[in-house]
């Protein structure tokens, strides 16, 4: 399982509790994840599309504990959407709820500021752009959404924690594309 986290604002009314659980890359900085030195992560604006459609059981969690469960998609207490900033979120907010009620406090106060969502990969794309490697997030199994305490998309330090899979991914990668350059190496010598 991996985690992101953006600094998109989190709102919050007598109904709501609202965000953007990510953002789409927009050709910012501040749109993509930075994996590693010289590696960058961006989601791709079709990469919820498939857990979106196949309503998997998303639930809304506050820092991603779930001892802080503050919705759930299959009680309709909470609602995704795809638009064309990322993916939002919609939590019913319930008053009688001293989880909902100590997170609105936060929002309200300025405190809590961002979100995140945790996801495992399921279609992803490696490339090299501008002496970087870019990872493309182009399908996932999402798993949870929320507000959060350290909201920094932009954020090698918490990326660190979390990108042993990419890492993994990468490495896969890396040997794939010294095998096809071996292959073309000894096709050019067949060539000659």
């Amino acid at each position: 399982m991996e985690r992101r986290h953006n600094n998109t604002e989190v709102r919050t009314d007598d109904k709501k509790i609202t965000g953007y659980a990510s953002v789409f890359y927009d050709g910012t900085k501040a749109s993509e994840f930075q994996l590693w030195k010289g590696a960058v992560e961006r989601i791709d604006p079709d990469a919820f599309n498939r857990a979106i459609k196949e309503k998997h059981d998303v639930r809304a969690l506050y820092n991603h504990d779930p001892d802080n469960l503050l919705g759930r998609l299959s009680s309709n207490t909470l609602n995704l959407s795809v638009d064309n900033k990322g993916l939002r979120y919609e939590i019913e907010y319930d008053e009688h709820d001293s989880d909902h009620q100590r997170v609105r406090s936060k929002i309200q106060r300025g405190d809590l500021t961002g979100s995140s969502f945790a996801f495992r990969v399921t279609g992803e794309k490696w490339e090299e752009e501008n002496d970087q490697e870019v990872r493309t997030i182009t399908d996932l199994d999402l798993i949870d959404v929320g507000p959060v305490t350290f909201p920094a998309y932009e954020s090698s330090t918490t990326g660190v924690r979390h990108a042993s899979e990419a890492r993994s991914s990468y490495d896969k990668w890396q040997n794939k594309l010294a095998t096809e350059r071996r292959l073309q190496k000894l096709e050019q010598m067949k060539t000659i």
